[in-house]
């Protein structure tokens, strides 16, 4: 006869226990699978169906969000990088300035490259020598790459100047409103309805992004983003700043104001102060275009004839006036003047706005009053 165990289970139950693999023992036991033959013979095939119903639904689901997540990484592709080039072209060259060299230099390239072959295979390899026809191709190439590039730019700099003096308005109307009892979606709401130049249609994204519950830090930084000027990166990270931070928001916003309308003014300033070298740069060059001009046309041309009629005389060929090779020491100043266009137009645009690009304007500007006048001039 079996003994009785600690928890009142015979002795042999532990050990048919144990050697069966359950060394809990019999108290501890696995549980056993339901009887299903009648559920199976009431309900045939139901609880399968409803298992195969969840897993289908589970894989639909899973479906659709992968078809969602490829979407969107196809979207950011989109967005960027050489998709963006193939998508839209015109708009990933034109988004900065200097996007457009991509196209400009090898097409300047080209029109160098198969301008002076056609002139060599016409004229032969002396026509680099004794003629200014290559000096025409040059000329072009290099118009083509710095005034697509000047164009833009201006555009660029004129947009940001509209978009840094609205600013100082919209941070002051939109602290007044916030200081009356206004929460910030509400004020940008209402400010959006206002026109700000160039900066209303961002003011207006922002406010219907707010209106789908973005947060206002989240908005301005994106409204941020999209405006892209030194100006209101900082302006607008400070106001981002104490709005997460919890401080007066209004007071930030009165602050980031006088800072932007500071900033204007001493731009401004500076441009009025430095109008006057730029005015000094241009008429430095165009008196010594108009110098080489006359020195040309007068002085050489009239030592070219002298010697000329010496040699005709007989007078030698190895005096001084004889050797003045006026075709020579044309090209050679009307070369000097090409390269003191160029580099005076840049010296302008740093002196005046700060950047050297911003002087490819009047680069383009000088190089074609230089090139005409001794074309057709000189």
């Amino acid at each position: 006869m079996a003994k009785k165990g600690f928890f009142g289970s015979e002795e042999g139950d532990l050990e048919q226990g144990i050697e069966a693999g359950n060394p809990a023992g019999p108290w501890v036991t696995e549980p056993k699978p339901a009887k299903t033959g009648f559920l199976k013979r009431i309900f045939p095939g139901k609880k399968q169906a409803a298992v195969s119903s969840g897993s289908k639904e589970e894989e639909e689901y899973e479906k659709k969000e992968r078809e969602i997540e490829k979407k969107l990484e196809h979207g950011r592709k989109a967005r960027q990088g050489i998709e963006k080039v193939i998508r839209h072209p015109m708009k990933a060259i034109t988004e900065k300035p200097i996007n457009i060299l991509i196209v400009t230099v090898p097409l300047a390239m080209i029109v160098f490259i198969f301008g002076t072959a056609l002139l060599i295979r016409d004229y032969g390899v002396s026509i680099l020598f004794y003629a200014t026809t290559v000096d025409d191709v040059a000329i072009i190439a290099l118009l083509i790459v710095m005034v697509p590039l000047a164009i833009l730019d201006f555009r660029e700099s004129q947009r940001i100047k509209h978009i840094e003096d609205a600013l100082p308005n919209f941070f002051r109307d939109l602290a007044g409103m916030n200081d009356s009892g206004m929460t910030l979606p509400n004020a940008v709401h209402l400010v959006a309805q206002s026109e700000y130049s160039s900066l209303t249609p961002f003011i207006r994204k922002m406010d219907d992004e707010m209106s789908w519950n973005t947060t206002f830090i989240d908005a301005i930084t994106r409204f941020r983003a999209r405006l892209g000027t030194p100006l209101t990166d900082r302006s607008i990270d400070l106001i981002a700043k104490a709005s997460k931070a919890g401080g007066d928001v209004s007071e930030v916003l009165r602050a980031a104001a006088n800072d932007a309308y500071s900033f204007i003014q001493l731009r401004t300033e500076r441009s009025n102060n430095m109008l006057i070298y730029v005015i000094i740069v241009l008429i430095s060059f165009m008196v010594f275009v108009f110098v080489i001009a006359i020195l040309v046309s007068t002085f050489l041309s009239t030592m070219a004839s002298a010697g000329s009629a010496a040699s005709s005389a007989g007078a030698g060929a190895a005096s001084f006036a004889g050797t003045v090779d006026l075709f020579f020491y044309t090209r050679l100043f009307s070369h000097a003047a090409m390269i003191q266009a160029i580099f005076s137009g840049l010296v302008a645009g740093q002196m005046g706005e700060g950047r050297a690009i911003a002087g490819l304007k009047y680069s383009a500007i000088m190089l074609v009053i230089s090139w005409v006048m001794f074309r057709f001039f000189v």
